[in-house]
């Protein structure tokens, strides 16, 4: 009886996706968007020997550098136009959320509703267009310092200037295309679109990246026995986010008794449901992108003249190193925090259920509701923050220690499938939004027969 259920339920479902014209072009916008954004990882800057690229790329492909080109699905290591690919939008939607925070005019921005909203993005994309001026221009500086092992062949097939003013041009037309795309793909497709941009971009490498830990194995570097540790650590991830993601604190909310028209409305009860992580997948990739924002270039310069506290810097920043551990676990827990109070607002929250009639047992509405909640969701941010510094970072040490690739850290894992939950339920959202204009269209013409 249960599997009949379910296999109504699918073919209700299967049904209604089939009768949902609207969502099905969302779908396929989106699929196409993402194709496209793939085809721009492969187009390369003009002016760079591919050869001697990979060589160098090979001898520095750790720590950030890797990091980075997980996040660029691989642009970076073929150092194309879209070699920055969105990280440098991310690292601008940091510092104005963190001015928001700080600044009383951009405070008071944040108050004026959808018109301070657009402001606040006309700001953001004009500070991405100075930060990926700033990061392309010392991506070509590092690029000019790069020659073959034997040093007898240079990345650069052209001058250094013009080089350097093609090199910014396209990186930047690269990067304010994504942004674009992305936007297109969050209006006009389904799920966000930066989110899944960064998540095409590791699906596509995780085959390599498997591929890579699978001949590990074969050249003796890794034994059956670490090769089985390793992909029972990536099962035992996915459904460790699976079963966090999913979870929920309930808060019961109950109404009072009411009246329509001639008859009494019995009390009800309903639920407020607090996740443990609310901020989804945000916090590992504001800290991945603060990281990446002042050391894009310092592994490439490692092949140049670099000061000595570049060189110690690059060491230190190195995949396993102790400065690297330490920062990103704190930079994951600060944005935990920071994030969860830019996306829920206990005392907002509190007028709400007020103004609607809602109270919670055994506290007053109003302030001690809001005092009850921020108490409730701080308890959980911190659970959060925790949770989300070890998923990321203790998988980190030891694919520092055993070569492995970085597509299967617990970061990327993280992202890949809290995206695709997320994605999955705003098609369920739109699915059930169609059934009911189904159901009440049906209804309008009954009652016009």
């Amino acid at each position: 009886m249960a599997l009949t259920k379910v296999q109504k339920t699918q073919a209700s479902a299967m049904g209604a996706f089939a009768k949902a014209g609207d969502l099905q072009k969302r779908i396929l916008f989106t699929l196409v968007a993402l194709v496209v954004f793939r085809f721009g990882t492969f187009v390369p800057l003009p002016g760079i020997n591919p050869d001697v690229l990979s060589e160098v790329f090979n001898r520095n492909a750790s720590g950030l550098l890797g990091m980075f080109d997980t996040f660029a699905g691989g642009a970076l290591s073929r150092m194309t136009l879209l070699a920055l690919n969105i990280m440098p939008y991310i690292s601008a939607s940091i510092i104005i959320q963190l001015g928001a925070a700080i600044f009383p005019s951009l405070i008071a921005l944040k108050k004026e509703g959808e018109a301070g909203h657009r402001k606040m993005n006309q700001y953001t994309r004009y500070l991405t267009v100075l930060i990926t001026i700033l990061q392309g221009y010392g991506l070509a500086v590092a690029l000019e310092n790069m020659t073959s092992s034997t040093g007898a062949s240079a990345v650069l097939m052209e001058s250094a200037w013009l080089f350097r003013i093609t090199t910014v041009v396209s990186l930047l037309g690269g990067t304010l295309f994504v942004v674009w795309l992305g936007e297109q793909i969050t209006s006009r497709g389904v799920g966000n679109g930066t989110s899944l941009i960064i998540t095409a971009g590791i699906i596509a490498e995780i085959p390599s990246a498997f591929a890579r830990t699978f001949e590990l194995g074969r050249v003796g570097q890794l034994s059956n026995t670490m090769l089985l540790v390793i992909l029972f650590m990536v099962v035992a991830l996915i459904y460790i986010v699976v079963f966090v993601e999913r979870a929920q604190r309930r808060i019961i909310i109950q109404y009072p008794k009411g009246q329509m028209g001639g008859r009494v409305l019995s009390a009800k009860n309903s639920y407020f449901p607090l996740k443990i992580n609310p901020t989804g997948v945000m916090p590992p990739i504001f800290a991945s992108a603060l990281l990446m924002l002042p050391l894009t270039v310092l592994q490439f310069m490692s092949d140049g003249a670099q000061s000595g506290w570049a060189q110690n810097l690059t060491v230190w920043l190195g995949r396993g190193g102790i400065l690297y551990m330490t920062l990103y676990a704190l930079l994951i827990i600060f944005f935990t925090f920071f994030y969860t109070g830019v996306v829920f607002n206990p005392a907002d929250t509190a007028d709400n259920l007020k103004k609607n009639g809602g109270f919670i047992a055994g506290i007053r509405p109003g302030k001690s509701t809001a005092e009850y909640l921020d108490y409730v969701v701080t308890r959980l941010t911190v659970l959060g923050a925790f949770y989300l510094a070890a998923l990321c970072v203790f998988p980190e040490i030891l694919i520092a220690e055993l070569s492995v690739p970085f597509f299967l850290g617990g970061t990327t894992l993280l992202i890949v499938v809290t995206v695709i939950m997320e994605t999955m339920s705003q098609i369920q959202s739109h699915l059930v939004a169609y059934q009911y204009e189904s159901l009440i269209r049906k209804a309008q013409l009954k009652g016009r027969l």
